[in-house]
């Protein structure tokens, strides 16, 4: 029988939400789904920042730099399937790219939601094309 072990967290849990199948070489991954159906952005903020967290990519503060070109390299990926016209990987990137933005806004504590409200009033009220001719 192939060994459990849960590689995102220090225990192997198992419930009604926990799906053990996949599996690799000796090693049974736990896979576990999210809804996110119904949630705001700031909701969505707190759960993408909360799995990264979880899989170690907050131990110790960010570079947001690097944060920032992580979400340009995922852009560039989506690009890339684009180009090739690989549609469901161009989804794909285009999930990774809003992952790592909420991802940014839950460990920066920005409150995305309310960013957006005022950027898009201000945006509301530019002249059209914001006075540019492109």
């Amino acid at each position: 029988m192939p060994s459990r072990e849960n590689w995102t967290g220090s225990h192997f849990q198992s419930g009604p939400d926990r799906d053990y199948g996949i599996l690799r070489g000796d090693v049974h991954l736990e896979t576990t789904t999210v809804e996110i159906k119904g949630k705001s952005l700031n909701e969505l903020a707190a759960l993408c920042h909360s799995i990264a967290v979880e899989k170690g990519f907050w131990e110790k503060e960010r570079n947001t730099g690097e944060a920032l070109m992580l979400i340009v390299t995922e852009l560039a990926e989506a690009m890339e399937a684009h180009r090739i016209e690989d549609k469901e990987n161009f989804k794909e990137e285009i999930a990774d790219s809003f992952i790592r933005l909420l991802d940014l806004c839950g460990g920066m504590k920005i409150d995305i939601e309310a960013e957006i409200e005022k950027k898009s009033n201000k945006n509301k009220n530019r002249p059209y094309k914001h006075g540019k001719i492109c």
